[in-house]
């Protein structure tokens, strides 16, 4: 074996490929097929979106898991280890089962050049290939036609809120974007919109490929009740649900589309009503609207991997809805290829004060810089800016009392770098 730990074949990955980010599924394809030439013996979801595919993704595992059957799950990014990625039966990967699986893509791999992010995919792949499995739901990390995750045909596809985002690799406005996105369909086969909106590019292309668009609000429906929520479409209705354990408005949204795929798969797949209640009470997903209840110093912390105008909106909402007594803090550092400054707008009338950290990557933009984007629209002195999103973090926790709340947020990076030292 080349390595004999995973964070040596991790790093390794790292510095493979001359960029971090190339989409395209030749290469990907190409090694896969020296993998693996048989076709997969279990069924596929896969899950595209800009927004909610983490949530849905983990509906989805949950219910299945609930319903009995054998389920493999692929999400990224991770939070606190690489390993969470990868699910077997609702237990993350271990290290073995990963290195072996990136020895035999090394092997098949020869002198093809792959990004970090491709040789996840393709170890979960062949991991999955290599279990008894009956379901895998597959999570696209960028995009949705050029993803790596793409070279598998789902038999349904589950398609989130759009939003602006990744802009350099996948367009500069929702349509463009969405089109990216409608490549996870295929022909004839079922796709459900779970967003709001629904972009143009998308029906056009489920029209091309004659596959068939069921979408929210016009194909089924959701509504709250005074004990929960129930869903129906033109033949299906479903009452008594309980509320989802992911906190925040927009999840029944999120389950709204995992119900319909589900649905949607009865003939394949067989759920159970009891199975969806039971399963959207046992759904384990860190980082989103993720509340950690009061302690002796503070009222409350809350964790959410935002980083898009639409999740800040999300969570300016959230947010709104749960009032504390004291002040709101956020810790907050963000990516330099985001919309950083619009992403914040909604967030602004919310925060007391604003400790802003530099990111552990490359891809960081700086505390400062962050910093100076929010003094443009609220006074300097409510903005503290920080080498490290720890110290930040740090002299949040500094700086509350028993009636505030911190809420870190802005990045998968910031949440896992101040959930690493304080859950």
């Amino acid at each position: 074996m080349r390595f004999s730990t995973l964070n040596e074949w991790l790093a390794w990955q790292e510095t493979l490929h001359p960029s971090e980010i190339e989409l395209g599924l030749e290469r990907v394809k190409k090694v896969f097929n020296q993998l693996h030439s048989e076709k997969v013996s279990f069924k596929v979801i896969t899950v595209a979106g800009t927004n909610g595919k983490g949530s849905s993704v983990a509906m989805l595992e949950s219910i299945l898991l609930q319903a009995g059957y054998n389920v493999g799950c692929y999400t990224s990014p991770h939070i606190m280890r690489y390993n969470e990625r990868i699910h077997m039966n609702g237990l993350v990967i271990d290290d073995d089962a990963l290195m072996n699986a990136f020895e035999r893509i090394d092997h098949a791999r020869a002198d093809i050049s792959l990004t970090y992010f491709e040789f996840a995919t393709l170890a979960a792949l062949d991991i999955f290939y290599g279990a008894q499995l009956d379901v895998v739901v597959l999570e696209v990390g960028l995009g949705g036609r050029l993803d790596a995750v793409n070279i598998i045909d789902p038999d349904i596809s589950l398609i989130t809120t759009i939003d602006i985002d990744h802009t350099n690799w996948l367009g500069n406005d929702r349509e463009a974007i969405a089109k990216e996105k409608a490549g996870i369909m295929r022909s004839q086969n079922p796709v459900i919109f779970s967003g709001t909106e629904i972009p143009n590019s998308i029906r056009f292309i489920a029209n091309e490929l004659m596959a068939k668009l069921y979408i929210l609000d016009e194909d089924y429906h959701y509504s709250k009740t005074e004990s929960g929520w129930s869903w129906q479409d033109k033949e299906k209705n479903i009452t008594a649900l309980p509320m989802p354990v992911l906190s925040g408005s927009h999840q029944l949204q999120n389950a709204a589309g995992v119900i319909k795929a589900l649905k949607e798969m009865e003939h394949i797949l067989p759920v159970n009503n009891q199975s969806i209640r039971e399963g959207l009470l046992s759904i384990n997903l860190n980082g989103r609207f993720q509340v950690i209840p009061a302690s002796l110093d503070i009222a409350e912390q809350i964790f959410d991997v935002a980083h898009n105008p639409n999740a800040m909106e999300q969570l300016a909402k959230n947010l709104s809805s749960r009032k504390v007594k004291g002040k709101t803090v956020v810790v907050i550092g963000m990516l330099s290829d985001k919309n950083y400054n619009k992403a914040l707008e909604s967030l602004l009338p919310l925060v007391d004060t604003w400790y802003c950290g530099n990111l552990q990557t490359s891809r960081g933009l700086s505390a400062k810089e962050l910093g100076k984007s929010l003094s443009t629209s609220i006074d300097f002195s409510r903005v503290r800016v920080f080498d490290s999103i720890k110290m930040a973090y740090q002299m949040a926790c500094k700086g509350t009392n028993t009636d505030d709340r911190i809420v870190v947020t802005g990045s998968f990076f910031t949440v896992a770098e101040v959930l690493e030292q304080s859950v």
